[in-house]
């Protein structure tokens, strides 16, 4: 098999090397590691288990005539936990934070009247984000001319809102109406009857 064949194999969704499962395979294993870490580090368990460590830790004490070993030991297992425990946790925030997102840019997409400008805004610099505060604050300064804060929308625009959603939904859902040889409408099937009946009578 030639290199151009190789190329077009991978192209049309050829699987991965071998060296890229095993890269994929440790970032699955790692992820999940890194979520039930942080999921029972937050735990009254985990809080509770701490607590016992220092306090067994601070019993010890006398036994130990309060050495720079005993401290020692205290300090390096803290040291140790806080250091591992930076990755693990920074890992789950960088995964919510891209799922929170991903959800975002979902409802400004599927939004009609949002704008698409602000799909992955967190790509943006600092200058462009600046920008954009402005431009809500504007927005911000206008509505609080109209109403304020306290002016809330009424129960009546919440009933349109919620009647134009259903009417879009129905309409998505509607079934595809059929060709004039495969249907037929309600007055034509009405008058059929009646014409069988005049025809009998005759």
């Amino acid at each position: 098999m030639s290199k151009d064949d190789l190329q077009r194999q991978d192209s049309q969704g050829a699987s991965p090397p071998a060296g890229r499962r095993r890269t994929f395979r440790l970032m699955h294993w790692f992820d999940r590691f890194a979520g039930a870490a942080t999921r029972h580090a937050g735990s009254p368990a985990a809080f509770a288990l701490a607590v016992f460590v220092v306090l067994a830790w601070a019993v010890t004490g006398p036994m130990f005539e309060y050495s720079e070993n005993w401290q020692l030991v205290i300090n390096t297992g803290t040291t140790i936990v806080t250091f591992l425990m930076v990755f693990l946790i920074q890992q789950s925030q960088n995964k919510d934070a891209v799922a929170v997102h991903l959800k975002l840019n979902e409802l400004l997409a599927s939004h009609r009247e949002a704008s698409n400008m602000l799909v992955a805004i967190e790509d943006l610099d600092e200058v462009e984000l600046q920008q954009l505060a402005t431009f809500y604050r504007h927005l911000a300064e206008l509505a609080d001319k109209e109403g304020g804060l306290k002016c809330s929308h009424s129960l009546d625009e919440a009933y349109l809102n919620n009647e134009a959603k259903r009417g879009a939904r129905m309409g998505r859902h509607a079934p595809t109406p059929a060709g004039p040889d495969t249907a037929m409408s309600p007055a034509s099937s009405d008058e059929l009857p009646q014409t069988d009946a005049a025809g009998q009578g005759a």
